[in-house]
């Protein structure tokens, strides 16, 4: 029985725009270290923010961020430390920026 039609390859790829041939690099698919702590630094403290808008209000009208996520903040550090080693982790600022770039406003509170 032959393979699905999905399965066999068909036309080339088409080149990128500008007709160098190559196609675009996804950053998602990066294998650079620090691209790749960065990105996870960003996805952590959005996701803080998306599921406690009303407290990030709230910290951020109180200037009370840092105490207010305090338990939030040491669980991503962790999940970050360990996805991408404590070497990367402790000699970045990723982590830092993206706290005060996304849950702080743009303000530097951390």
């Amino acid at each position: 029985m032959p393979p699905p039609a999905a399965a066999t390859p068909s036309a080339a790829p088409s080149p990128a725009p500008g007709g160098t041939g190559r196609r675009p690099v996804n950053p998602f698919l990066s294998q650079d270290p620090s691209q790749k702590a960065r990105r996870l630094a960003r996805a952590l403290i959005s996701d803080m923010v998306v599921y406690h808008p009303a407290k990030r209000r709230e910290g951020i009208r109180d200037g009370t961020l840092k105490q207010l996520f305090e338990e939030e903040i040491k669980k991503s550090w962790e999940e970050y430390s360990e996805q991408v080693g404590r070497d990367v982790a402790e000699s970045s600022s990723h982590f830092r920026d993206a706290l005060n770039e996304i849950l702080a406003d743009g303000k530097q509170i951390f």
